[in-house]
């Protein structure tokens, strides 16, 4: 069996926590990580003593506030989030709808701001959440811009399906990308939940690149998508030159 390194080692331990398992005891921790419970005890120590985990006052662990300060850092995160607040908050006022800000990291979305809308539609989001790229309308918008190679890669692979109305199929998937591209929306129509719809559009850095997506969910049964997808591109596009990019010809 091969030797996990120190590194290794201390990552599991912060890998150990996600949004199922938000508060764990040492013994938690050791388990999930697969560290015996002497090196657990060591690694949580260190970083405790850091900031990363915080033990409350019944020796529960917890995520610490260091790495919320670390990840401010992060250019498509909190940093993004920020410039594109004004904006998504805009977008709520337009519609009173769920409004979403996501990134793609590798096959899935994350999301990194989600503004609840008055709809009682299932929405299975959170601010950390993640998604495979093709059930999602944030995710849809995120791989229509990507390379051929990748979008290739993606379709060729295992495609996850949640509801009957899940993309399942690589050709399928191949022509809803073609028709983002073409209309600058993406509609994805009761792919997680059987009662949701969402609209969304690309976000777009200083050079051009789409390095985000914005979008909104609303119930499927009254969804406007013609009313909608003006509203989200606008979005898009405020944020998109708030983060510096210029169209190369105004309309």
């Amino acid at each position: 069996m091969t030797t996990r390194s120190a590194p290794d080692r201390l990552l599991a331990v912060l890998a150990a926590f996600d949004h199922e398992h938000p508060a764990l005891s040492l013994t938690d921790i050791s388990r999930r990580a697969g560290l015996t419970l002497t090196t657990a005890h060591r690694l949580v120590g260190a970083l405790t003593d850091w900031g990363a985990l915080e033990r409350d006052g019944s020796g529960v662990y917890h995520v610490g506030l260091r790495l919320w300060e670390v990840a401010a850092l992060a250019p498509r995160g909190l940093a993004l989030r920020q410039i594109a607040l004004p904006y998504l908050e805009d977008l709520y006022e337009a519609t009173h709808e769920n409004v979403q800000l996501a990134v793609r990291d590798g096959g899935e979305v994350v999301y990194i701001e989600w503004i609840s809308g008055r709809s009682a539609v299932g929405v299975h989001i959170r601010v950390g959440a993640r998604w495979p790229l093709h059930a999602t309308g944030v995710g849809l918008a995120l791989l229509a811009h990507c390379g051929p190679e990748v979008q290739e890669e993606y379709c060729a692979g295992p495609l996850a399906s949640f509801t009957p109305y899940t993309i399942t199929e690589p050709v399928r998937l191949r022509r809803v990308l073609a028709e983002v591209r073409r209309t600058g929306v993406a509609v994805s129509s009761r792919q997680v939940t059987d009662d949701a719809l969402s609209v969304a559009a690309p976000v777009r850095g200083p050079g051009g690149a789409v390095v985000a997506a914005v979008s909104v969910v609303v119930p499927q049964a009254e969804a406007q998508v013609p009313v909608l997808a003006p509203a989200v591109r606008l979005a898009a596009r405020g944020i998109s030159r708030a983060l510096g990019w210029r169209p190369a010809k105004e309309p």
